[in-house]
């Protein structure tokens, strides 16, 4: 008779609708809460003269510069322009990542070959490298997405090898012994097993993407979100400052949640979103 000595994996029954839905329920009332404690902190330190409300207007304040600016056309543009470098640059930064994860990653002699070389590029801050690129390219967005996909390509690179070798060597070897062509290999084999690893990596370099298009239009130049940071910034209307800096973390926070949300659904066979339970 076999002995169990490994704990048994179990998938945990869903749990019913009203279940799920009070505890979506009071997760959104804790976020609401939240938010209230925010503003209501940041409305206190101006008024009670804890910080200089002329550096640091009101929540109120903020928030009526923020409706005035929503109702400006060209705040609508400078949020496109923002987002469309932040979704090109993504993109490249990912194809470029999985693509060259894939090969490196199933490849020994060249993950060792180029061990020491991603070791060395992958420290080096992006901002670092925004005096080359207005070298090369100008005060154009050509500029920010290099820096853009320099900051995103780690994120996604870096997963895609450690998915890649995460391939269980029994189901490797026991695919090779029924003769699975390489192509096939990497669909039903690698693909499946790099594919949470590639969705944490996605995630985690979108919201990079975001923080280094706003930095290098800050730097750079080009039109967005961060140089009317700095253009107000320079006009010392800093209720403006505030107002677009939520902007910014409104978007983050969209862009969190979309990844999350197509996150849970690429993975909904995973062991992690499904809430397995070992015995």
């Amino acid at each position: 008779m076999a002995t169990v000595d490994a704990p048994l994996i179990v998938a945990a029954p869903p749990p019913p609708r009203s279940v799920r839905r009070s505890r979506t329920l009071r997760k959104f009332a804790l976020g609401v809460a939240g938010i209230l404690g925010f503003l209501l902190t940041w409305q206190l330190l101006p008024t009670l003269g804890i910080v200089d409300p002329r550096y640091f207007p009101a929540a109120t304040t903020t928030l009526a510069e923020l409706g005035q600016q929503m109702r400006d056309l060209e705040f609508w543009r400078n949020v496109g322009r923002t987002m469309t470098a932040w979704g090109i640059g993504l993109v490249i930064a990912t194809v470029l990542a999985v693509v060259l994860g894939t090969v490196i990653g199933l490849v020994p002699f060249l993950r060792r070959a180029t061990h020491t070389t991603v070791e060395f590029l992958r420290p080096i801050p992006s901002v670092a490298l925004i005096p080359l690129a207005i070298l090369l390219f100008g005060l154009r967005i050509e500029s920010a997405l290099v820096i853009i996909v320099y900051a995103s390509f780690w994120q996604v690179f870096i997963q895609v090898l450690y998915g890649v070798a995460d391939v269980d060597t029994v189901a490797r070897d026991t695919a090779r012994s029924f003769g699975l062509s390489r192509g096939s290999r990497i669909v039903n084999l690698v693909f499946p097993t790099a594919l949470p690893y590639l969705m944490t990596g996605l995630r985690l370099a979108a919201a990079v993407a975001l923080i280094l298009a706003i930095t290098a239009e800050m730097f750079i130049g080009n039109p967005g979100l961060g140089r009317e940071i700095v253009f107000a910034q320079s006009a010392g209307d800093w209720p403006a400052v505030y107002a677009l800096v939520i902007v910014t973390g409104v978007l983050g926070l969209i862009i969190n949640l979309v990844f999350r949300a197509i996150e849970r659904r690429s993975l909904a066979w995973h062991q992690s979103v499904r809430g397995e339970e070992v015995l």
